[in-house]
């Protein structure tokens, strides 16, 4: 089993260097940082700034700059992309769009909830709404596509919040509902289908992780890895999946939110079951990896860390929750952030876990944060923070 370091030593390997978290839950949607510089033993804010709208989407960065999305109006109908300079908040540049899909979502959630994504070039921002921009770093309008007049019946009336993902040059995109479901690649330049398959009828919020170059895209009935460039399958898990929290790559394993986790050994062709522990269920936030460890956060806010080897479990602490958004990992600690805005570190090599800071930022929070540079970003409807 390929650790955390293995994973750091191959990126560096492949050239990726800078501090670059390009998607939900950073590289590979593993939650982890991939980069030496590593956050403070006691962080600090070192800046706000203010947002104009609700969003559940996470930051992302790309070298010096974080992106965020936002929705503003009676419906949130306004959609907006922010790119704000990562050293002082200072904003760099805003675009504003109008929804032309579906803006009916639960309260608790928005129009933008889907995390942006980029692959170093270019910033892709999906909405709930089925709306899609891409934008160069200088905020110019690449291209635009309005999915909800391709796919008149792709929505949920809860909103959705499938989060996209970039993969040798295809940018993948789910659209999981009750209705028209579907998920497609398209091509990262044009905006053009590379290829579209239908999904399971289903609501489905969980959002794609990335295996080996190809994408695994999960729902109430599995998890089905495809190629990325054209949609083939590369193998299939049937036996059901969590709709809500994702599931994790690390190594040649994959973790799935399945029957509890179910630790999954894929291959072309086929999938073999690791082991599989039905107690380490998780609430809303996905599970991370860390070294030999899975850490994962149930409904009650307590964090559960289990072996790697077997999927034993090690110890429970009980953080101050509810979550919603999922725990990130850099170095040596865990970050986590609750609905009530209390940022919260954890340092999982103690004997039974311990939380050594929080943060009270004294507001709602239900999004998960991003690390680059050594430094932590969190956001609200209302603000955004950097952390280091």
């Amino acid at each position: 089993m390929k650790t955390i370091s293995m994973c750091v030593l191959m990126c560096l390997a492949a050239g990726v260097v800078k501090a670059d978290w390009l998607q939900f839950r950073g590289p590979y949607a593993a939650a982890v940082s991939t980069e030496a510089k590593v956050p403070a033993a006691e962080v600090k804010i070192a800046w706000t700034t203010d947002l104009p709208g609700r969003g559940l989407s996470a930051p992302i960065v790309v070298g010096d700059k974080v992106f965020v999305t936002c929705s503003s109006g009676p419906g949130q109908e306004t959609l907006h992309v922010f790119c704000f300079n990562a050293a002082d908040g200072s904003k760099r540049w805003e675009r504003a769009m109008r929804s032309t899909g579906r803006t009916m979502t639960h309260p608790k959630t928005s129009v933008a909830a889907p995390t942006p994504c980029s692959d170093g070039e270019r910033v892709f921002a999906l909405y709930s709404s089925n709306d899609l921009f891409a934008f160069d770093l200088e905020g110019n309008l690449l291209w635009l596509r309005g999915l909800t007049f391709d796919y008149a019946n792709a929505s949920n009336s809860l909103g959705m919040s499938q989060s996209p993902v970039v993969v040798d040059g295809t940018l993948v995109v789910q659209s999981e509902n009750d209705s028209e479901s579907f998920a497609a690649g398209l091509d990262v330049a044009t905006g053009r289908n590379k290829w579209k398959m239908d999904r399971p009828k289903a609501a489905n919020w969980s959002s794609p992780t990335v295996w080996k170059g190809a994408v695994a895209l999960q729902s109430s009935k599995g998890i089905l890895a495809v190629e990325a460039v054209t949609g083939k399958t590369v193998w299939d898990y049937t036996d059901g999946a969590s709709t809500i929290p994702s599931s994790v790559v690390m190594g040649e394993a994959l973790y799935a939110v399945s029957h509890g986790i179910t630790a999954l050994a894929p291959e072309k062709g086929s999938v073999t079951q690791i082991w599989r522990n039905e107690k380490l269920n998780p609430g809303t936030a996905s599970p991370l990896v860390l070294g030999e460890y899975i850490y994962v956060v149930n409904g009650a806010g307590v964090v559960i860390k289990a072996s790697l080897k077997n999927g034993d479990e090690l110890w429970k602490l009980r953080l101050k929750g509810p979550f919603s958004g999922s725990p990130v990992a850099a170095g040596k600690h865990i970050y986590a952030v609750n609905e009530r805005g209390i940022f919260q570190v954890i340092d999982p090599e103690a004997p039974e876990g311990k939380v050594t800071q929080e943060i009270e930022l004294k507001e709602t929070v239900l999004t998960t944060p991003a690390i680059s540079g050594g430094a932590i970003y969190v956001r609200s409807d209302a603000k955004l923070w950097k952390l280091q």
